[in-house]
């Protein structure tokens, strides 16, 4: 299930896996958009059993971070990891470049 996962990360720029209705996932959207980038959202909801495959993967992947049900953000097809990796990465400034470079921020 990881290289689906992976297959699905590499189809857009930016990437967030999370679940239906997570306030979180919301959170981090609401970054990406703000600073101007349109990610692909995957929403698993928790009667989807192909939902809960692709949770179990993306906890194996970001070695247990997932496990609270939070955003997963793939960038560049890259795993970023969880939401708090993703606001680690924009306080400290690195954020910015690697949407860059995956060609989902131009300025």
């Amino acid at each position: 299930m990881e290289r689906a996962v992976e297959e699905m990360a590499a189809e857009s720029p930016v990437v967030i896996f999370g679940l239906s209705g997570c306030c979180m996932c919301h959170a981090v959207k609401k970054l990406f958009c703000g600073m101007g980038v349109s990610p692909a959202v995957h929403e698993l909801r928790e009667d989807d059993p192909l939902a809960k495959e692709i949770a179990a993967a993306l906890i194996r992947m970001t070695g247990g971070a997932a496990a609270a049900g939070g955003p997963v953000v793939f960038i560049g097809g890259k795993l970023v990891g969880a939401m708090d990796r993703v606001m680690a990465a924009h306080i400290r400034g690195s954020l910015v470049p690697l949407l860059k470079d995956a060609g989902a921020l131009w300025l």
